[in-house]
């Protein structure tokens, strides 16, 4: 599932009014709430493999699906929207659900649907969309046909985890954001299992919420370690306060990585490799890194990281200065532990 990122500033007045009617004219009607002139609205687009990822900025308008749009066909998909600015009232048959910010709600767009979007303290209104295929979501719904305008309250525990999502699959220089697609695509399958859990899932609910949780969960906790490696407060404690889950469940979150205070002394670890071989901090001394990086003293650095790697911090930084004089460029860090299996 690989990702892709495209911005689409269609800018404003009625130029940006014609072109958004022209780009969404197979979709659905586009009505504005404000005089031609003021109209204003931007997009911007990822995608990840056969879902995509929408975040737009608008001034009022209404968005119309009629019948007519849903006949003609090609958009048989869920969206799963995040209100973050304003106000999204959303209408389906006999269905209605009026988002505000953190709120979340499904929309099936095989049906048709009218939604109205207005902001707030003279701002745009500002939404998050994710688009999933059908055949991603519908199987895991009890009644894929009637689960339009399902929605979380922005105080909802599933409401917060899809939200700390959606901002992660957003920002490209997030932690994870170099991540296997495998990562990625289990992210996704997480959030899906979430979003029927709340409009009524065909499994165990429990069983597959359980599992949904604890994935994005791990993957929250995970990206808050990478942002902090350089913070002394990555205890079970201040983990526990920050994300409200209790210490035995945090640690068993950790299980697979062989523990949580393995696993933050392996990033650490690792951050201090990517460190070591960019030139930029060739003259920084172990000492200052080993602090940095929350160790006690620079031995038990050296020590650590002879054990994760094979070789002291010295050593890494001969070989990455070899690499550069052979070929011109920095290394990788594959590419140098590349190097390390041969040795």
């Amino acid at each position: 599932m690989s990702e892709t990122m495209s911005a689409d500033e269609t800018g404003r007045g009625a130029p940006a009014l014609a072109q958004l009617r022209a780009a969404t004219s197979g979709i659905c009607d586009v009505i504005p709430l404000t005089a031609d002139d003021d109209f204003h609205v931007s997009t911007a687009t990822m995608a990840f493999g056969n879902a995509l990822l929408i975040e737009s900025f608008a001034t009022a308008l209404e968005y119309n699906r009629t019948p007519a749009h849903v006949a003609r066909g090609g958009l048989d998909h869920y969206q799963v929207v995040l209100c973050l600015h304003g106000e999204m009232q959303f209408a389906s048959g006999r269905r209605e659900v009026t988002l505000r910010p953190g709120d979340i709600c499904l929309i099936d767009m095989a049906q048709p649907n009218r939604t109205v979007l207005t902001g707030a303290d003279d701002a745009r209104a500002h939404h998050m969309a994710l688009i999933l295929p059908r055949p991603l979501l519908a199987p895991r719904l009890a009644h894929p046909d009637s689960a339009t305008a399902s929605s979380l309250p922005a105080g909802h525990l599933h409401a917060r985890l899809l939200a700390s999502q959606f901002a992660a699959l957003w920002r490209p220089t997030e932690p994870d954001a170099g991540a296997p697609n495998a990562t990625i695509e289990a992210t996704i399958e997480a959030m899906a299992d979430i979003v029927a859990g709340a409009a009524g899932s065909v499994v165990d609910v429990n069983g597959t919420i359980e599992r949904a949780e604890r994935h994005l969960y791990l993957a929250m906790i995970k990206r808050h370690i990478a942002a902090n490696l350089d913070i002394e407060a990555l205890t079970a404690q201040e983990l526990c306060r920050r994300f409200q889950i209790s210490r035995a469940s945090l640690y068993r979150l950790f299980e697979d990585d062989g523990g949580l205070a393995r696993y933050v002394q392996e990033q650490r670890l690792n951050r201090a490799l990517m460190l070591l071989i960019s030139p930029a901090s060739r003259d920084r001394r172990l000492i200052d890194l080993a602090v940095d990086l929350q160790f006690s003293s620079d031995s038990t650095f050296v020590r650590a990281f002879r054990r994760q790697f094979g070789l002291t911090p010295g050593e890494i930084r001969s070989m990455s200065a070899a690499w550069i004089r052979d070929h011109g460029q920095e290394p990788g860090p594959d590419e140098l532990l590349h190097r390390l299996g041969r040795h």
